[in-house]
C-alpha cells in the first residue's frame, strides 16, 4: 500500500475519492465508471492509472475489458487500509455526486445481471415474425388483460386514450387525464360510443391531476412525462393519488440525442436516464423502484423505452 502521506494527496481529488467508493462496492471497467461518473474516458483512465501506480487499485484481464477494483491488503496492513478507507469515506460525505454514483452503481449492476435477458429479448423479437394461425400481440395483450385484478387506474397523459379503454375492459375504474380539451372530448366520445361507463376523461395537468388523494391503485404514464413541464413534480403529484401500496408504472423514452424530437413530438424532454427516473421515484416516496430497457427500436434514431416501477 502507499505511504500515508502519498495517498492522503491522491484523495485530494474528488473523482478520485468517487473511484475509490465505487471499488470499494464493486469490481468495473473504465466504461462501466464512465457510465456512472458522467466523465470522460480519458480522464477516468488518468485518474485510475494514478491511482494503480499509488497502490491503491489493482486491475485483471475480463475478456476484451480491464477490470478494476481494490487490492487485496496483507493482514498486517488490514487496520491502516481500513481508517484509510474511512477518511476516504468522510471524504465522500462532502462530495454531493457521490449518492447519484450509487444509484448509477445499481443500474450498472442490473444490467449485468441483465446480460442473459438479450437473449429472451432477441426471442421476443421473433415474436409474430413468422406467420402461425391464431397468435398475435393483440391476443396475448388481451390474455394478460384478463389476469389484472380490478383496479381503480389513473392514466396520466391519455392522449385519445387508446390504452385507457383497453384497460377499462377490465377495471373498475379508469380515469383518463390530459391536457388537451380536443384529445379530452376525442376520448369521451369514443368511451361512450363503446360503451365504457367505468371510463371517465378529465381535463388537467400532469403536475396537477384532477383526481381526489390516495383513491387510486394503480398510476399509468404511458409515452406522457417527457411532455411534462416539470416531471418531478408530475411523479410527486402521482405519488399523492395513490392508496397505500399502490404502484405506478411508467414507459417512456430513454435519454437520446434527437433534438428534432422537441419539433416533430412536442417534447419538453429528450426522455430521462435510469439514474434520472430512480432519483425522481425515490425523491417522491416511492419504494422497489426498478427500471428496465424494454425496447428498441431498429430505425433511426433508435428510440429504446424505458419501463419505470415503483410501490408507495
Amino acid at each position: 500500500m502507499a505511504s500515508i502521506l502519498k495517498s492522503l494527496s491522491l484523495i485530494a481529488d474528488a473523482t478520485r475519492v468517487r473511484i475509490l467508493l465505487l471499488l470499494r462496492e464493486e469490481e468495473l471497467s473504465v466504461a462501466e465508471l464512465q457510465e456512472i461518473l458522467a466523465l470522460p474516458q480519458s480522464n477516468i483512465s488518468a485518474q485510475l492509472a494514478k491511482l494503480k501506480g499509488a497502490g491503491l487499485v489493482t486491475d485483471r484481464r475480463s475478456g476484451k475489458n480491464r477490470l478494476y477494483r481494490l487490492p487485496d491488503v496483507p493482514a498486517r496492513e488490514r487496520e491502516s487500509h481500513e481508517r484509510f478507507l474511512s477518511i476516504v469515506e468522510a471524504a465522500g460525505a462532502e462530495i454531493r455526486e457521490v449518492k447519484r454514483d450509487t444509484t448509477a452503481l445499481r443500474v450498472v449492476r442490473k444490467k449485468r445481471a441483465n446480460v442473459a435477458q438479450a437473449y429472451f429479448d432477441a426471442l421476443a423479437g421473433k415474436f409474430g415474425r413468422h406467420y402461425i394461425p391464431g397468435r398475435s400481440w393483440k391476443g396475448l395483450a388481451e390474455t394478460l388483460l384478463k389476469l389484472m385484478p380490478p383496479m381503480v387506474i389513473a392514466d396520466l397523459g391519455a392522449g385519445e386514450g387508446t390504452l385507457s379503454q383497453l384497460l377499462a375492459q377490465r377495471a373498475k375504474q379508469v380515469i383518463a387525464v390530459d391536457s388537451s380539451e380536443k384529445m379530452v372530448a376525442y376520448g369521451a366520445d369514443l368511451a361512450k360510443q363503446h360503451g365504457f361507463t367505468n371510463l371517465e376523461f378529465r381535463l388537467g395537468d400532469l403536475e396537477a391531476p384532477p383526481i381526489e388523494a390516495e383513491s387510486v391503485d394503480l398510476v399509468l404514464f404511458s409515452q406522457a412525462l417527457h411532455h411534462a413541464q416539470q416531471p418531478a413534480k408530475a411523479i410527486a403529484a402521482a405519488f399523492g393519488l395513490l392508496k397505500e401500496g399502490g404502484r405506478i408504472v411508467l414507459l417512456d423514452l430513454l435519454k437520446h440525442g434527437f433534438e428534432k424530437a422537441r419539433v416533430l413530438y412536442a417534447d419538453v424532454w429528450l426522455g430521462f436516464s435510469e439514474v434520472e427516473m430512480i432519483e425522481m421515484l425515490e425523491a417522491a416516496g416511492f419504494k422497489n423502484v426498478e427500471t428496465k430497457i424494454v425496447h428498441r427500436e431498429q430505425k433511426s434514431p433508435h428510440f429504446q423505452t424505458m419501463l419505470a416501477l415503483g410501490e408507495k
